[in-house]
């Protein structure tokens, strides 16, 4: 109401993870932070409602103490659910898809200052619409989540030649729950991670070893890769080659979102495209010969994952099977040239991109590329008439209403 009586824009802050300019704003900007609440569990039914503002990591808790999970999970668990769904965050499964899928119900609030229940059964569009919105309906206040009974995965790290994992790419994403792989420029390793439920009990590592393997390894020598090589750009091939060798194959048996988050302390910026399936291996190829071409300094590794396909307007998986490639540039060094460049690549292999990362692309390019485009512009128009949920980047995005 405020807002409204002093005619500024809104928008709302999630956790602050994404790389994009969604949430900036020179209007008001909303945090939900303090509306972290769990409001309902029904473990028969294995939904849960929770607030918006509640994070990642302390819903895997709770649901952990109700004997819960949800399906799929990313690497990063520090998003504000509601920033996580708006923006189709996802993980890695062939037969599993991102976050926003599982949203049963969300409760919005409005322009106006009211408050809707958006799902399914009341009104299908609005709720394919709202499960991937941008932040551009309204404020999403409380959602209902389907969740699964809580499980154990047994989670394999282990290198092998690239040639090989892109040649079976198809066996290697069907018949793993959840795979995925990185790749440093320079190197024709792959970095492999398997992740498959296991009807055995958690085996957690000692302290010493997780530190070990997911700080000092992970982060602390990675970094130093990394500052090295912004130092020293000539010494980035072999750093990379370097980087690849040192990895080994690991495995670790624990509870499903310990072994899905990851924690990370080397800074970065970062693009992501998602793909058609087909297309995963000749996009991977593409990054790794423009790196080539044009002689980028690129210290850190492409990830690529993959992701079944969904039904929200905006999803960037919406109705297809997809892999997606994400592309990294360390802290204080140009990204631009190669993201562009990258990017170019991807939309040529009939690539969307990921809403909470970089990219260029406008409302023009974008309306192209999704068969949901003017349904969901339509649902846009009837929530938010007026434009109250912008800012420049939405309206580069979208367009205006």
């Amino acid at each position: 109401m405020l807002a409204r009586e002093r005619d500024l824009v809104v928008r709302v802050a999630g956790a602050g993870h994404s790389f994009s300019e969604a949430v900036l704003t020179d209007g008001m900007l909303l945090s939900l932070d303090r509306m972290d609440r769990v409001l309902d569990i029904d473990g028969s039914a294995g939904m849960v409602r929770v607030q918006g503002g509640i994070t990642l990591s302390a819903l895997n808790e709770r649901l952990q103490q109700e004997g819960l999970a949800l399906p799929n999970l990313g690497d990063i668990d520090v998003q504000s659910l509601a920033g996580a769904v708006a923006t189709a965050t996802h993980g890695t499964g062939a037969r599993l898809p991102n976050l926003s899928a599982g949203v049963v119900s969300l409760e919005l609030a409005l322009a106006d200052g009211t408050t809707i229940e958006v799902n399914e059964r009341d009104d299908a569009d609005a709720w394919r619409a709202a499960r991937v919105s941008i932040g551009a309906l309204g404020v999403i206040t409380a959602l209902t989540l389907r969740t699964v009974p809580a499980f154990t995965l047994h989670a394999i790290d282990r290198p092998q030649p690239l040639g090989e994992v892109l040649d079976t790419l198809e066996e290697l994403t069907d018949s793993n729950d959840h795979f995925e792989f990185y790749n440093f420029p320079h190197s024709g390793v792959a970095l492999t991670r398997s992740n498959n439920r296991v009807d055995v009990p958690a085996q957690p590592r000692s302290r010493s070893r997780e530190w070990f393997d997911d700080v000092f390894v992970v982060n602390h020598l990675l970094s130093l890769v990394c500052r090295t090589g912004r130092r020293l750009p000539g010494t980035i091939p072999r750093l990379n080659r370097l980087a690849s060798r040192l990895a080994g194959t690991s495995e670790r048996i624990d509870r499903s979102y310990l072994i899905f988050a990851s924690r990370r302390d080397v800074r970065f910026t970062e693009m992501e495209y998602a793909l058609p399936r087909e297309n995963a291996a000749a996009g991977v190829r593409a990054v790794r010969e423009l790196v080539e071409r044009h002689r980028f300094s690129v210290p850190l590794p492409m990830e690529v994952r993959f992701v079944a396909a969904d039904d929200a307007l905006l999803s960037p998986a919406q109705g297809r099977a997809s892999a997606y490639i994400a592309v990294h540039m360390f802290e204080g060094m140009d990204y631009e040239g190669y993201f562009r460049a990258v990017e170019e690549a991807m939309v040529s292999l009939g690539g969307r991109p990921h809403w909470g990362k970089r990219h260029w692309l406008e409302a023009g390019d974008l309306s192209e590329l999704y068969p949901g485009w003017t349904p969901f512009a339509s649902i846009r128009s009837r929530f938010d008439p007026g434009g109250r949920f912008t800012n420049d980047y939405v309206e580069r995005v979208l367009g205006p209403v």
